[in-house]
C-alpha cells in the first residue's frame, strides 16, 4: 500500500473585522479602545454563524491585537468552542502620524495620491510602509499556513493587511493592491502552502457552505 499523501497546504479564511462607529470616516490606526458598533456585533455574529457550517471547519482562530479584530472573532470563538490567539502579524498597518487623522482631511493632503496609485513608495510619517505591511501579513500567513497543513484556519485582521495578503497570493503588483475591496465582516479565502498558493474567494459576504478547494 503507497504511502498516505502529506497535506502540503491550508486554508487560510481572513475576516475584516466589523463595522465602529469611525469606519469609512477616521483613520484608527492601531490606537487602542475602539470597539465594535451595534451594527459591527451584528456583522460579527453572523460571519460567524457563515463559518461555522463550512464543511472543512477551522481549527484555528487568530486575531490582530486590536480590540475591534477581537471582537469580531469571539461570536465564531464561542460557536466552536475554540480559544482565539493574539497574533501580533495581523494588526493594522501603523499609520505613524497619521493615525486618528479623518480621511476626508487625508484624501486633501498631495501625499494620497501616491498611497492610491503608488503605494509601494510610500511610507507613513513616523509609520510603516505598505511593502513592509504586505511582508509582514505574508509571513504570518506562511508561518500560520505550516502549522496547519491538511486544516483550515481563521485570521481575523484589518482592510489593507488582507488586501495586501490577496496581491501576494494572486501576483498583483503592490500598487494595484488598492483595487481590492475587503468589507467590514467578509471573510476572503486563500490556499497557502509550501508551493501552492490560490485565492478562493475575495470580500465574500454571502453563503460559505460550499467552499472548497477545487
Amino acid at each position: 500500500m503507497p504511502p498516505k499523501k502529506q497535506p502540503t497546504s491550508a486554508i487560510a479564511l481572513l475576516v475584516r473585522h466589523g463595522s465602529t462607529p469611525t469606519t469609512g470616516k477616521v483613520l484608527p490606526g492601531r490606537a487602542p479602545g475602539l470597539h465594535l458598533s451595534d451594527e459591527g456585533r451584528k456583522q460579527a455574529r453572523a460571519t460567524a454563524e457563515r463559518i461555522a457550517v463550512i464543511k472543512r471547519g477551522p481549527v484555528a482562530l487568530y486575531s490582530s491585537p486590536l480590540e475591534r479584530a477581537v471582537e469580531t472573532a469571539q461570536p465564531l470563538s464561542e460557536l466552536l468552542g475554540l480559544p482565539v490567539q493574539v497574533e501580533p502579524g495581523l494588526v493594522e498597518c501603523d499609520f505613524g502620524e497619521w493615525t486618528g487623522a479623518e480621511l476626508k482631511n487625508l484624501r486633501r493632503l498631495s501625499e494620497w495620491r501616491t498611497v492610491q496609485w503608488l503605494p509601494s513608495t510610500f511610507q507613513f510619517p513616523d509609520g510603516e510602509s505598505f511593502s513592509a505591511m504586505q511582508h509582514r501579513i505574508t509571513s504570518t500567513l506562511d508561518r500560520l499556513a505550516q502549522a496547519h497543513l491538511g486544516e483550515t484556519f481563521v485570521a481575523f485582521s484589518h482592510a489593507d493587511p488582507i488586501k495586501a495578503a490577496i496581491a501576494s497570493v494572486a501576483g498583483v503588483p503592490l500598487d494595484l493592491f488598492q483595487r481590492f475591496v475587503v468589507s467590514p465582516c467578509s471573510v476572503t479565502a486563500l490556499v497557502k502552502g509550501q508551493a501552492v498558493a490560490h485565492v478562493l474567494c475575495v470580500n465574500t459576504t454571502s453563503s460559505l457552505s460550499e467552499l472548497v478547494v477545487s
